[in-house]
C-alpha cells in the first residue's frame, strides 16, 4: 500500500510539473510573441513540456524513490583504472565501483545493496577497497555470483552479509601466485647481458634477464605468503569460516553446489530468488532494484564489451601490481 501511495504521489508531482511547464511555454512562445507562427509555438510548447516533465520526474524520484535495493556490478578484471590488454580484458574501474556503492549508501531509497559479481579477480588493493565499501554499507548486503566469482571477486564478497551463486557458477580461488618470465637463457643465446645498476640488495629481485638467487626467491615467496595470509584473514572474518578450512581449499575453484558444501556460499539461487531473499530481509513482499552504474564514455564501453571472451575458465587472477610488470617484472596474482 505504501509503495502504491508513493507511486501516486510521484505521478501527481510529474503531472503538475508537466502542466506548469506547458502553461509557461504557451505563454512564452504562443501568446506573447503574436507574430510567431503557431506551428513553431506549438513545437516549442511541447519541447518545454517534455523538459518540465523530466525535471519534475527527477524531483519526484528524489522525494519518493521508486526502488528500495541498489544494485552495483563488478564485472571483468578488477583494476584501479579498469584498463587491460589481451588476454586481460577491460573491467570497471574500481574507484567508480566504490563511488557507486557510497552513492547508494547515501541514497535514502536504497535500503539494501545487491552486489553482482562476475569477475575472475584482479588487483589486491582495489579489491579490498570494494570490499570495504560493501562492508560499510548501512543495510543488508547480498553478493550474487553469476558466471565467475574468483580470487579478488571472492575477496570482495567477503565484505557482504551473504553470498549466493548459481549451480554453474565458479567460486573460490583463494590463493596467491607469483610469476616471472625467465629470459636469462635466451639472453645468453642472443648475446644480451644484464648489467646491474641498483641500490639495495633486493631492488632487482625477479628481473627476467638474470637467474634468481635463493635469497631473492625466499624474499619474493615471503611477499606471496604475506598476501595469502591477508586473503585468508579477510575470508575467515567476513565469511565466518575456519582459517584451516579456507587453506584446505588449496586455491581451488568450485562449482556452485560444491562451493555450498564447503561453505564458500550461503546457498544456490536464481536472480529472482535473491530478490525474494532481499525482500525477506527488508520485511517486504517484493523489492524494486535500481542499477547504479558509473558514467563511462564510448571508448570504455566498447573496450568493456570484449570482457566476455577473456578469462573463460576464470582461474582467478588478482595481480598485485599492474601489467607493466612492476616489482622488477615479478608478478603476483591471487589465485
Amino acid at each position: 500500500m505504501a509503495e502504491n501511495g508513493s507511486r501516486l504521489v510521484r505521478g501527481a508531482i510529474a503531472l503538475v510539473g508537466l502542466l506548469v511547464a506547458v502553461a509557461v511555454g504557451w505563454e512564452l512562445f504562443v501568446v506573447l510573441p503574436g507574430t510567431l507562427a503557431d506551428l513553431l509555438g506549438v513545437v516549442l510548447v511541447l519541447l518545454t513540456g517534455v523538459a518540465g516533465l523530466r525535471f519534475a520526474g527527477r524531483i519526484a524520484d528524489s522525494i519518493y524513490p521508486g526502488y528500495d535495493v541498489a544494485e552495483v556490478a563488478v564485472e571483468g578484471p578488477i583494476r584501479r583504472d579498469g584498463g587491460g590488454t589481451f588476454p586481460n580484458p577491460a573491467g570497471t574501474p574500481t574507484d567508480a565501483i566504490v563511488d557507486q556503492i557510497e552513492r547508494a549508501d547515501e541514497d535514502d531509497g536504497a535500503e539494501a545493496l545487491l552486489l553482482k559479481l562476475n569477475t575472475p579477480g584482479g588487483e589486491v588493493v582495489p579489491s579490498d577497497d570494494v570490499r570495504l565499501a560493501a562492508e560499510r554499507f548501512d543495510g543488508p548486503t547480498v553478493a550474487y555470483a553469476t558466471d565467475v566469482c574468483a580470487s579478488g571477486g571472492y575477496w570482495i564478497a567477503s565484505g557482504c552479509d551473504e553470498l549466493y551463486a548459481r549451480e554453474g557458477s565458479l567460486v573460490g580461488s583463494i590463493g596467491v601466485i607469483g610469476s616471472r618470465v625467465n629470459a636469462a637463457g635466451l639472453a645468453d643465446k642472443l648475446g644480451v647481458s644484464y648489467e646491474r645498476l641498483a641500490a639495495g640488495e633486493y631492488k632487482d629481485a625477479g628481473v627476467s634477464l638474470k637467474e634468481m638467487s635463493e635469497d631473492e626467491r625466499e624474499y619474493l615467496q615471503g611477499l606471496i605468503d604475506g598476501y595469502y595470509e591477508t586473503f585468508v584473514e579477510r575470508v575467515t572474518e567476513g565469511r565466518g569460516l575456519d582459517a584451516e578450512d579456507v587453506r584446505e581449499t588449496e586455491a581451488r575453484v568450485y562449482l556452485g553446489p560444491d562451493a555450498e558444501e564447503v561453505g564458500l556460499v550461503d546457498g544456490l539461487a536464481t536472480r529472482e530468488e535473491v530478490e525474494d531473499l532481499l525482500a525477506d530481509r527488508l520485511g517486504r513482499d517484493t523489492v524494486t532494484v535500481e542499477e547504479f552504474e558509473p558514467e563511462r564514455g564510448f571508448r570504455e564501453r566498447l573496450r568493456g564489451g570484449t570482457s566476455a571472451v577473456a578469462y573463460a575458465f576464470g582461474a582467478g587472477v588478482a595481480s598485485v601490481f599492474d601489467d607493466t610488470g612492476d616489482a622488477n617484472g615479478f608478478r603476483f596474482r591471487a589465485r
